[in-house]
């Protein structure tokens, strides 16, 4: 019985770790993006027809993605203290949900090069969604032994 709950444990603490490790990428990327935009609005508004959508899309999805990091570390946080269990699945959840949204715009071409992206969030993610799922039972005790 002990070694089934520092096993669940174990999956907790690697579930908050990935969770972690996939928001700080997406926040890099997420501020690449909007920097790279930024600094080549010139001529991202050259390619457009119009005055500003050649910069608006890439501007909105890179802010998209950096919220979505700052979701998955602070829920990779609460999964490691072992705090909230809903805020830790989130946080799972916003680490795997951009990968899965730039998977979905590749299969319409958007970007090959997007796909090894792709698979980094999906296999940071996914086992963290499940990891993380597996010991919600450590979340029910934890308030329990700190006396709340």
């Amino acid at each position: 019985m002990a070694s089934s709950g520092s096993n669940r444990r174990g999956l907790l603490t690697a579930g908050g770790i990935l969770s972690i490790v996939g928001g700080a990428s997406e926040v890099t990327g997420g501020g690449i993006m909007v920097g790279l935009t930024i600094a080549h609005r010139e001529l991202l508004t050259q390619v457009s027809p119009y005055p500003y959508p050649g910069i608006i899309w890439p501007i909105s999805a890179g802010v998209f993605i950096f919220a979505m990091g700052i979701v998955a570390i602070i829920g990779g946080v609460s999964a490691m203290r072992g705090e909230k269990f809903g805020l830790s699945l989130a946080g799972a959840i916003c680490c795997a949900l951009p990968s899965v949204i730039n998977g979905i715009m590749n299969l319409f071409g958007l970007s090959l090069a997007g796909f090894i992206w792709v698979l980094g969030g999906l296999i940071l993610g996914i086992p963290a969604i499940i990891f993380i799922s597996l010991s919600k039972k450590e979340f029910e005790t934890g308030g329990e032994q700190s006396g709340i």
